[in-house]
């Protein structure tokens, strides 16, 4: 029990003990506190300012903000203006640009002498740098919207001339406003309806005026491979041609980025007298929607066609059309397109080759802005169903087409195109005993002249190839000519 009372007093010494040593450690702690410094802080001198120095260096800064300008070369811009010689002032002012920049009236001479002298762009450089630093400098907002005007930005130049009008200017300036603000709605007005109009005449040779094929005999498998001789009009026959186009367009925006448009083509194609049987002429008209998303442009339409061998008429296409357009960059664009259209015969012989077709099809078209180069490609498939008892029943086809067209200087370009298509055909032909399938590819080389704006001349030579599994279907042909077109817009 002594033992037992003894361990207790021992465990209690301890824990006293263990009270007091925590006591004086937390006194210490609390006088450290009171007393701590920091010790990582050292004290610098403050450096000494060089008053002259500071005073320097802020008159160098002021200076370069508003640079001073020898008042003679002032003067004498302002006089070269005042003779109306804008050019004159103009080259007197802007070897001085770097030097002079944001000196107010050094830049707004300088932006009147652009403005006047046909650098718009220019202009509005000078202008901004004015305004930076004067507001309310209503001449330079004048002038400005003047400029904008110039660039066609037709927005800002509104926006520009509506701020000067707020700062009640002038019955003079008024009234100038009012003339370019009239100028803005006319412009707007006429980019909401637009036409475009061309004509033109070519004058060529072609080896193959028919399409057929050179051979004069053809062996007919359906009658024991018998040779049959072809009519002279089923045969290859070279001819010389003219041919002349007509044709436009108008297109109109409405509201909420939807438009309508609606275009006209007709084509006449004259021979020589010796081949004036295969005289060809033809009408296309078209009528649809269009739609703006962002950089992408919808379109939907329906299509009518008319065409016509020797002055009579062959055939009628009814069709409802889709493409899509979105430019990827200021360099390229994508492109879909698609087309449904009912084939219709008008000789009863011939309404048995009635036929429906679907069209589809996808390109892509880059510019190379370096090398003044632009290449395009595209893929198209095709099916044909046969309404009746069509020799050689229906058709599926595939094709492809790359080209390249590089300008070589402002009025000169060369261009180039290579196509390929497949036809196969799933009936076989009773005479021949096959199926018709076509491999067909084409080449053009050629290059055009633009004497201006409006007027083209344009020179091309194309070759021509069909090999077809049935005999009378294969030809080849190669056509040279020369175009003439004048546009209108």
């Amino acid at each position: 029990m002594t033992s037992l009372k003894m361990l207790r007093l021992s465990k209690m010494w301890k824990f006293l003990l263990r009270c007091v040593a925590i006591g004086f450690a937390c006194a210490s702690l609390g006088v450290n506190a009171a007393e701590q410094k920091p010790i990582f802080v050292k004290a610098f001198p403050a450096p000494e300012v060089d008053e002259a120095q500071v005073k320097v260096e802020k008159d160098a800064l002021e200076k370069r903000k508003n640079p001073v300008v020898p008042e003679k070369l002032l003067n004498d811009a302002d006089a070269l203006l005042g003779q109306s010689k804008p050019i004159d002032a103009y080259k007197l002012l802007e070897p001085f640009d770097l030097e002079y920049a944001g000196n107010v009236r050094f830049d707004y001479l300088l932006g009147i002498a652009a403005l006047d002298s046909g650098k718009p762009d220019k202009a509005t450089l000078a202008f901004e740098r004015v305004l930076a630093v004067d507001p309310n400098f209503a001449g330079a907002r004048l002038d400005m919207a003047r400029a904008y005007f110039q660039l066609g930005d037709l927005v800002r130049s509104k926006t520009e001339f509506d701020a000067v009008m707020k700062q009640d200017p002038p019955p003079a300036a008024r009234a100038t406003i009012a003339k370019y603000l009239e100028a803005i709605v006319t412009i707007e007005r006429a980019k909401r309806t637009r036409y475009s109009a061309y004509v033109e005449s070519s004058f060529g040779r072609d080896s193959n005026v028919n399409n057929s094929t050179s051979q004069s005999q053809i062996p007919v498998p359906a009658f024991g491979n018998l040779i049959f001789t072809l009519s002279p009009t089923s045969m290859k026959t070279p001819g010389s041609y003219y041919t002349v186009v007509a044709g436009g367009e108008a297109s109109h925006t409405l509201p909420a980025s939807w438009g309508v448009y609606g275009g006209l083509d007709l084509r006449r194609r004259g021979n020589e007298q010796a081949v004036s049987a295969f005289d060809a002429s033809n009408v296309d008209s078209r009528a649809g929607v269009s739609f703006i998303w962002g950089e992408s442009t919808f379109r939907m339409g329906t299509s009518f066609s008319q065409f016509n061998i020797a002055h009579a008429k062959n055939r009628d296409a009814f069709g409802l059309t889709g493409d899509w357009r979105r430019n990827l960059n200021a360099n390229s664009q994508v492109n879909m397109f698609m087309q449904h259209s009912r084939n219709r015969f008008a000789d009863t012989a011939s309404q048995l080759n009635n036929f429906d077709q679907n069209v589809a099809g996808t390109g892509y078209l880059y510019n190379f802005e370096g090398i003044k180069t632009s290449v395009f490609s595209s893929l198209n498939w095709s099916s044909e169903r046969a309404m009746y008892d069509r020799a050689d029943g229906n058709k599926v086809g595939y094709g492809l087409r790359i080209g390249a067209q590089k300008t070589l200087n402002g009025s000169m370009e060369v261009f180039s195109n290579v196509g390929y298509q497949i036809g196969n055909y799933d009936k076989q032909n009773v005479a021949f005993l096959a199926a018709r399938n076509d491999k067909q590819y084409d080449v053009t080389l050629g290059g055009a002249w633009h004497p201006n704006k409006a007027w083209t001349v344009r020179s091309q030579a194309s070759y021509s190839k069909n090999n077809s599994s049935i005999l009378i279907y294969s030809f080849d042909r190669l056509d040279a000519s020369i175009t003439v077109r004048r546009d209108f817009r």
